[in-house]
């Protein structure tokens, strides 16, 4: 999944949420069920993601919605192969941005 978010500091979680067009409930649960997940909240208790949270997000996506592991079964993936999985993701999705460059240029043909 090749996600499009303007360069930002931070995202609020309605663009999190629209990004990976998912609930922002979804985002919420698993801020709770994850603990690699750790956005910024301000005085209010509005979530405030930064680069690297999204990047923890779109890994826990890609285990739990794109190879349908459980949540029980990302969380000790998350914590034994965590380096082998996370250059493996790294590849792909790489490759996937590569792939819709390509597309976009055979469209433009």
């Amino acid at each position: 999944m090749h996600i499009d978010l303007p360069e930002k500091r931070y995202y609020s979680i309605g663009e999190v949420a629209e990004a990976f067009d998912v609930n922002t409930s979804l985002i919420r649960f698993w801020e709770k069920e994850f603990d690699v997940l750790k956005p910024k909240k301000n005085a209010k208790g509005n979530r405030k993601f930064t680069q690297e949270d999204i990047k923890k997000l779109e890994f826990i996506y890609h285990l739990v919605k794109e190879r349908g592991f459980t949540l029980e079964g990302a969380k000790t993936h998350l914590k034994e192969n965590k380096q082998k999985t996370l250059s493996r993701f790294e590849i792909i999705r790489k490759l996937e941005t590569v792939k819709a460059e390509l597309l976009k240029i055979k469209n433009q043909l």
